[in-house]
């Protein structure tokens, strides 16, 4: 198959710029913005993403449909695209690029290839695309190669051996690492904070832990605005570790600690409006603000 039209679902953070880099080569680009939010809507018209009116139109008129939406709506955007390729017809290249346990993506395959459709397990390690770096586009079983004619306009794919659900498994198991590794920064520097230690703790990773303090402070400003986006992919991380038969509740925790920063008056912001002069240690004592002791 040739790639010309290449629908987003949703264009977010990653989707509007993932967007923006396949028009900047050239390729026509659609998303179907009936029910999103006005950001969302901003981001696409920033872009230059062309908005249709429904999800039958969509997939008529694209060849590959690229879904990058938070963890927990997956199964729901699936099922809505099946219904339409039902509906219609159409016989596109569904590429699910969300973090997702690799069962569910072996899940998900047949609810688009009975309809008509064809499957693709996408997962994406790295940022939205920006001018000089793509992320990197993992891709896995039989049209991960046709997916891999993006590599032409601008993305960096890398195809896997394997069936359905090995793309997804190398992103849960980065991701664990990644945001993993957030969740358990902020949580020690909040407990720290809690019990008057911030400063003296901060001295002893200044002292032998520089690499990773300098994360701390570059990273954890950021996480509020994303942390309740979070919370179903550190569920879906869980699931895959659980089907593999080791422990889940390591990010049982993990997903608890991003409710819980979500919960907090910073995670309303939006990473437009989140406040860039507020520093690492001041985003920790407002976190540290609005946790519940036992006896409260």
């Amino acid at each position: 198959m040739d790639i010309g039209t290449v629908a987003i679902l949703s264009p977010g953070d990653m989707g509007h710029a993932v967007g923006q880099r396949l028009r900047e080569n050239e390729l026509d680009v659609i998303t179907c913005l009936a029910g999103r939010s006005e950001r969302t809507r901003n981001l696409a018209s920033k872009a230059g993403i062309r908005d249709v009116a429904t999800m039958e139109e969509l997939v008529e008129q694209s060849d590959l449909i690229m879904s990058m939406t938070v963890s927990a709506a997956v199964p729901g955007l699936c099922r809505g695209v099946a219904d339409a390729l039902a509906a219609t017809g159409a016989g596109v290249l569904f590429a699910e690029c969300n973090a997702i346990a690799p069962q569910l993506a072996r899940e998900l395959e047949p609810v688009i290839t009975d309809a008509g459709g064809q499957f693709v397990d996408v997962s994406i390690i790295g940022g939205p695309p920006r001018p000089g770096y793509s992320p990197h586009f993992y891709a896995s079983g039989e049209n991960a190669a046709a997916f891999g004619q993006l590599n032409d306009f601008g993305l960096t794919v890398l195809t896997l051996d394997g069936e359905v659900g090995q793309a997804s498994g190398i992103k849960m198991c980065y991701a664990a690492m990644t945001k993993g590794s957030w969740a358990l920064y902020t949580e020690l520097l909040v407990a720290a904070e809690l019990m008057g230690l911030t400063e003296p703790l901060l001295a002893e990773f200044q002292s032998g832990q520089q690499a990773v303090l300098q994360r701390m402070e570059r990273t954890i400003p950021t996480v509020p605005p994303r942390s309740r986006r979070w919370v179903s992919e550190m569920e879906e991380i869980r699931d895959t570790f659980a089907q593999l038969g080791m422990t889940p509740k390591l990010f049982e925790g993990v997903a608890e600690m991003y409710e819980f920063i979500g919960g907090t008056p910073l995670g309303e912001e939006s990473p437009e409006t989140r406040d860039r002069d507020r520093t690492f240690v001041e985003t920790i004592r407002q976190l540290a603000e609005n946790v519940q002791s036992d006896g409260e």
